[in-house]
Order: C-alpha cells, then structure tokens, then sequence
C-alpha cells in the first residue's frame, strides 16, 4: 500500500507550512495532498505559494494532489475552486460535487466529503472521471469489503487511516464564536491552535475539537493496528492526517509497517507518545468514531 498525506487541515503560520512541507519533501510518503480545504479566509499562503510548493515536493518525487475547499461559500469561493480544477499540472481532489463536475473528463480524485457510501454514487463519479476514491469517515470496513468487490475498474481505494476527523463544516466558525467575534472579523484566531481547539464534557472527557468552521473528533483515529485487515482488503492507499508536532515520526511509523520492520501492534504503541490525543477506530469497527476496539 502507498502513503499518503493529507492536506493541512489548521491554520500555521507561513514559515511553519514551508518548514513542515520541506520535511515532507524527505519522508517516506507517496502521495501529497496540498491547499487550502478548510476556509477561504486563511491567507497565510496564496495559490502562488500552494504552487510553489507542489512544485518542490513533484521534484521530491511525490505526486501531488491539490485539494479544494469543502464548504463553497461565495462567488470568490468559486474562483478559487476553479482556478485549482484548470491548474493544468497536478491531479485535483473534489471535495464538492461542484468541483467534480468541473472536473468532468479528467481524471481527479474523489475526496472523503463526498459521501459516497454505495456503488451507484461510486459508479457516477468514475464516469465524470475519479480514478481514485477516498472512503467517508463513518465507513466500516464491512461495507467497504462490500465496495471493493463492486468498485468500477481502474478507480484506486484510500483510507484516512490516521488523525483527527473532519466530522463537519458549517457557515459559522466556531472558533470566532468561542472568542466571541463574528466571522467576518475573527482575527484569524485558528493560528492560536495549531491542532485545533479542543471541548471537553463537563466531566472533563475530551469530546470535539474547533478548527474554524470545521469539527473534529477529539479523538485520534488511528488504523496502525488494523494494517492487515487494510491490506486484505484490496485498499490501495492509507492517509495520514498532518498535526503540527511529530508528524515525521508518524509518516515513519506507518513506513516501518508497510515495511514489516514493525508489527502494527508496536508502531500503534510507539505511535500514543506523539499523539494529540487519545486513539479510537470506533467507525471502522461499526461503532461510534470515538470509541477504541483493542485488537487480540
């Protein structure tokens, strides 16, 4: 199975972005998804910039996938989405039904927030043209044996297998909101959190995570452990979800599986002490995402 990294999800600051993507340039994975997806006001890199750095990390020898914005919001949204699906370079993730009808007759990539949860839904957006699909949040994988046995011929299978989970975008940004700032005015305070803003319950257990207009599970997703179970399941890629600390470490973690110099047990263990949070695989399992299933 081939690595891959997803786009940045939080808001870091111009130099982090670059220092981060120079270490990504030397690491171990495959695939690199790149760009803005979150929120159109985050303007510490522009589409010149976004560029730039896809350029550096193709030289690497990566391929790289530009990814546009979930939520559309505006008429400048659009610009933007478009400007990414005529780049004329680098292969686009969809993660708008907009975008993959933009994108009509040229291959893309099939973004998580697609819902494509049966294979009619799969079947449409390979005849637009994906050849390559990356499997809803809330999946498990008995459904996805299902979809792998119907999946149209030619179209890649991707998995978020590691991270915190984009469960929800939304016109409000909750971060300007917990600051008490209307959205228009929020003082670009996602750069104060740079893995997100986490809610606990009143009990104190860690609940959701505030990235913007985005919500996230409190909990780490994490499917270093079912490794196999990935495997022979036909799927064709794992992705890895950037945070701001340690993510190399992460990146080479799941390496050294792939590579049988760890078992998925070991490199789930080593793998806790750079976590932002606690692990759960509740959705794989068909539970609920938070929930952690130990493995024997």
């Amino acid at each position: 199975m081939k690595l891959a990294l997803g786009s940045v999800q939080y808001y870091w600051p111009r130099d982090k972005v670059f220092t981060f993507y120079e270490q990504v340039a030397k690491s171990a994975v495959d695939i690199v998804y790149v760009g803005e997806a979150v929120c159109s006001r985050r303007h510490e890199l522009r589409a010149a910039d976004w560029l730039e750095i896809a350029k550096t990390l193709h030289d690497a020898g990566k391929q790289v996938v530009l990814s546009t914005q979930v939520l559309i919001e505006s008429e400048a949204d659009l610009q933007a989405m478009r400007r990414i699906v005529e780049n004329g370079r680098f292969l686009v993730e969809a993660n708008d039904m907009g975008a993959a009808h933009k994108l009509t007759g040229q291959a893309f990539v099939a973004g998580p927030h697609l819902n494509l949860y049966n294979t009619t839904s799969l079947e449409l957006v390979a005849q637009l043209g994906a050849t390559r699909w990356v499997m809803p949040l809330e999946m498990n994988r008995d459904d996805l044996a299902v979809m792998q046995k119907t999946r149209p011929q030619g179209v890649e299978t991707e998995v978020f297998a590691y991270g915190r989970m984009p469960l929800a975008f939304s016109a409000r940004c909750f971060t300007a909101r917990h600051r008490n700032l209307p959205k228009d005015d929020c003082q670009f305070g996602c750069l104060d959190y740079p893995d997100g803003l986490l809610l606990k319950t009143k009990e104190a257990q860690p609940f959701l995570v505030l990235n913007g207009i985005q919500t996230q599970s409190g909990g780490v997703y994490n499917l270093a452990n079912e490794w196999t179970q990935l495997e022979g399941l036909g799927v064709d890629i794992v992705r890895i979800s950037p945070q701001s600390e340690q993510a190399d470490v992460i990146v080479d973690l799941f390496d050294q599986v792939r590579q049988k110099k760890a078992t998925p047990q070991a490199a789930l263990e080593a793998m806790k002490e750079y976590m932002p949070g606690a692990p759960c695989n509740g959705f794989w399992h068909g539970k609920p995402g938070q929930d952690w299933v130990r493995q024997n």
